[in-house]
């Protein structure tokens, strides 16, 4: 799934393209996404321009004067600008037209992303309304998560993942932090000292940096918005990585299962 990284480069490299650009047009050619897109999404944005596309989480926000409407890639979703005669591909599910000629399409094979109106509070939502804070801003410090988890028995793991904790911190860069801050993923919360957040705090923000840079991660299906994969996967430590000797200790890094999801750490580095 695209996570945060993912979803602020694909911001980041479609927002020069389409703010201020006036829609043109705006095409449904599969509305039965995780939710249906709403039948007259098209009179929201036909004749707007596009004054804005935020994030929040791992949701684009996409606004115009009439309103907003919420971006989720889901499992396999991609956001790309193409030209008018750019081929159609087979999961090309919507086209919105801009006046200069660029369009901006959502690609989704596995069809679980979602595109929705949410008027003109979007924050107010119910999809976004109780999220976290953002983990790359001021507000997301060792202080706040170190109070949140006193009397917490739910693994770290799992705590920092949780999108009422912090947003967009995801399977892949969760395990890279734990590891960058010497924590074992399956400590729980309200056992891990203020000390231990602090290191973690900074770990979540410089792995989360770094893959903004590098354009996310590639696993499997992202692509940014030019439809170029990711190349923080070229710089994971422990994700993945089972069997293979640790990059600081050369111990055989392990797998675990913690809340169904696999779990990449160091026995040596993590504790």
């Amino acid at each position: 799934m695209p996570e945060l990284p993912e979803v602020e480069t694909t911001r980041a490299g479609i927002s020069p393209h389409i703010l201020n650009q006036r829609v043109q047009s705006f095409y449904i050619r599969q509305p039965s996404l995780r939710w249906t897109i709403p039948f007259d999404m098209a009179s929201y944005f036909e004749s707007y321009e596009i004054s804005a596309l935020t994030r929040r989480g791992k949701y684009l926000v996409l606004s115009t004067q009439s309103g907003s409407a919420l971006i989720h890639l889901g499992m396999s979703g991609s956001l790309r600008i193409c030209s008018e005669d750019e081929p159609l591909k087979k999961h090309d599910h919507w086209d919105m037209c801009f006046q200069n000629g660029l369009i901006l399409r959502y690609h989704d094979p596995r069809r679980f992303g979602a595109f929705l109106w949410a008027g003109k509070n979007p924050e107010q939502h119910k999809l976004i309304a109780k999220l976290g804070p953002e983990p790359i801003e001021s507000d997301f410090t060792s202080g706040y998560i170190y109070r949140l988890s006193r009397g917490r028995s739910l693994a770290i793991k799992n705590f920092l993942m949780s999108s009422q904790t912090v947003v967009g911190v995801g399977n892949i860069y969760a395990s890279e932090s734990l590891f960058r801050a010497g924590t074992h993923p399956s400590k729980p919360a309200g056992k891990v000292s203020l000390k231990r957040y602090q290191a973690l705090v900074l770990a979540v923000k410089s792995v989360l940096a770094e893959a903004i840079e590098s354009g996310g991660s590639t696993l499997r299906d992202y692509v940014n918005g030019s439809g170029s994969p990711g190349y923080f996967q070229q710089k994971l430590s422990v994700y993945g990585r089972t069997g293979e000797p640790c990059l600081d200790c050369s111990a055989p890094i392990r797998q675990l299962k913690i809340g169904q999801r696999s779990s990449f750490y160091c026995p040596q580095c993590q504790r």
